[in-house]
């Protein structure tokens, strides 16, 4: 209750940050400030609220869909302690490139991953080696104009009230949303009822050529965060769960873990949070301190990449800590519209050579 009379206080910086928002917007409408268009595919994948809609998990499917060509993510790097332009390689950490980006660099071996504020000298650097750019969170920056922009909308947000940021979630206009080329719809529900599906498009109010389509997230086998060995969620049943996460919106994997057991204790920090000692031997010594004999420790696969920092390797290489992989997946029609759209764009944008 207390939380929502701030957020009351905080609507006049909502307005006035909403204005800067729709100024800025309507200067690169009328070209007074430059977008640049680039020569070979760029996909944007973005969102109108602050974290929590499934980048990730959809950028790494556009990855899998795209195996056929030369790939190259291009991330702001959020969290990170270094500035510029950086490839990740071997030396890599969540500190010099950022935790997602350090999760596309161990996951998919045949794609470059590079951070940069600036994403136009971030394509220049890339652009004569591949053949597409996929752009992480980028759809705010319009000095680049993306051939293709893909808009992520969480399901169960939409049709709630919602405020500009600093008293709400959302860093731009609802309007915004008219330039995007694919209004996604994510984490929906399974299955998705007709008159959902129908009410998510109603609420978007789509243009013509803009597509509304869903997907719904697809759990993996828990992976062990130090050593090679994976459970199954059916093997966790009745556990007791110490629940360690750093995102945006943990609701769904909570929601997900709530069909195995009821017993979680979730310990919870800001998104990208970089996680101390401290936080570490607390939680250690809750987990510790519980006397049921089945209990396990989980977390996500982005916060994985943190706690995976040599300085916590001595607390935690003798817990049972895993992390929970999760996967975008579509509805089998809009699965059928997205990869061809996605394919087509992609093949009739490529550079002859």
């Amino acid at each position: 209750m207390l939380l929502n009379y701030l957020r009351l206080l905080l609507l006049p910086f909502s307005l006035i940050y909403g204005m800067a928002i729709i100024l800025r917007k309507k200067l690169y409408d009328w070209g007074l400030m430059h977008s640049v268009k680039f020569d070979l595919p760029v996909i944007c994948i973005g969102n109108l609220a602050v974290g929590g809609s499934g980048k990730t998990p959809t950028t790494e499917y556009l990855v899998r869909l795209l195996k056929e060509y030369k790939v190259a993510i291009l991330s702001r790097g959020y969290g990170r302690k270094t500035k510029g332009f950086i490839v990740a390689d071997a030396t890599a950490t969540a500190d010099t490139i950022g935790d997602e980006p350090l999760q596309y660099y161990q996951k998919f071996s045949q794609v470059t991953v590079a951070v940069c504020e600036d994403r136009v000298k971030g394509i220049n650097k890339l652009k004569e080696n591949h053949e597409v750019v996929i752009l992480d969170d980028a759809f705010q920056h319009r000095a680049v104009r993306a051939g293709l922009n893909i808009l992520l909308f969480e399901f169960r947000k939409l049709g709630t009230l919602q405020f500009l940021l600093p008293a709400g979630n959302l860093r731009d206009v609802f309007s915004s949303r008219k330039r995007a080329d694919v209004l996604l719809v994510t984490k929906s529900p399974v299955p998705l009822l007709h008159v959902a599906q129908q009410a998510s498009i109603n609420e978007l109010q789509p243009n013509q050529n803009q597509p509304v389509l869903h997907s719904y997230l697809k759990y993996g086998q828990l992976q062990h965060l130090m050593q090679k060995d994976s459970r199954s969620l059916e093997t966790i049943t009745d556990y007791q769960i110490f629940l360690l996460t750093g995102i945006a919106n943990p609701s769904p994997l909570i929601e997900e873990l709530g069909k195995y057991t009821k017993d979680i204790k979730h310990e919870e920090f800001p998104d990208h949070h970089a996680f101390t000692t401290d936080d570490i031997k607390k939680f250690k010594a809750a987990f510790e301190g519980e006397d049921r004999k089945e209990k396990i420790i989980i977390t996500t696969e982005k916060d994985s990449q943190r706690l995976r920092a040599t300085r916590f390797e001595d607390l935690l290489v003798n817990l049972p800590i895993y992390y929970l992989p999760i996967e975008v997946e579509l509805f089998e029609e809009d699965k059928i519209t997205f990869d061809e759209l996605i394919l087509n764009y992609v093949k009739s944008n490529r550079r002859n050579r």
